[in-house]
């Protein structure tokens, strides 16, 4: 049976996945093991949906309805791989300009961000599978529908992802308020990658030591940070603003 965002029960959820349905991610009660649930876990490895084990208790909380030891939660959009996009924006002769988000968890910033992307002409998002905001009503809400119109390319290896991406001849540029360069500096006429980080954690370090070069938001206030959202938008005007010329 199924809900507005989540499908529960052994067979809806080999259902959904059978049929193509877009899911977010998938929780299995950690102690329950049957046939049922070990063919669904080797679906789900095929088709890259992230999943997790946990106790009864959080599925019970999920929902009340006999979930048979397993819940989906459906997303808002469809995902696409990187691989198969890259090849798609160099075919099209237009310059790449892709927006990596580190695990941004709030699904109002990252829908405000999608909105702004889809204004600026931003060809994807990528994320990584695990620790990145569900793509729910919420989210579809606050990108004000551009989420149905943005590329959101969703990695289970994102490391590997963001190496194919600087391999493929785009500058990988950090934006964080600890750079010295501002974005004013940087030629975005190139093709580009940009990494956002989360307000919390910022961008991961392992991911700083690859990236071409940092670049930072000149700012004259006292408080020198802004919400991941806002500094998205700002970047992808000054970007466009290039781009566009």
């Amino acid at each position: 049976m199924q809900s507005k965002e989540k499908i529960y029960g052994i067979h809806s959820v080999q259902e959904a996945i059978n049929s193509g349905t877009s899911l977010a991610k998938v929780f299995i009660q950690k102690d329950i093991h049957n046939d049922g649930i070990r063919d669904i876990i080797l679906e789900l490895k095929k088709y890259d949906i992230p999943f997790q084990f946990v106790p009864k208790e959080k599925l019970n909380r999920l929902t009340t309805k006999a979930h048979q030891g397993i819940i989906a939660i459906s997303s808002a959009v469809d995902f696409a791989s990187i691989d198969d996009v890259m090849p798609q924006i160099f075919e099209s002769g237009e310059t790449p300009f892709i927006v990596l988000l580190d695990k941004i968890t709030d699904v109002r910033n990252f829908g405000a961000i999608a909105r702004s992307a889809e204004c600026f002409g931003i060809h994807a998002l990528v994320i990584p599978a695990v620790g990145s905001a569900m793509l729910n009503a919420d989210a579809l809400q606050a990108s004000a529908g551009a989420l149905h119109k943005v590329t959101v390319c969703r990695e289970i290896n994102f490391m590997r992802s963001i190496e194919n991406i600087k391999n493929s001849g785009l500058q990988l540029i950090a934006i964080t308020e600890k750079a010295t360069k501002e974005i004013s500096e940087i030629n975005f006429s190139l093709p580009t990658a940009i990494i956002m980080g989360s307000e919390g954690s910022g961008i991961d370090p392992e991911l700083l030591k690859i990236v071409d070069d940092n670049a930072k938001i000149k700012m004259t206030g006292e408080i020198q940070s802004l919400n991941v959202s806002v500094a998205a938008g700002i970047v992808f005007y000054e970007s466009a603003k290039v781009r566009n010329n």
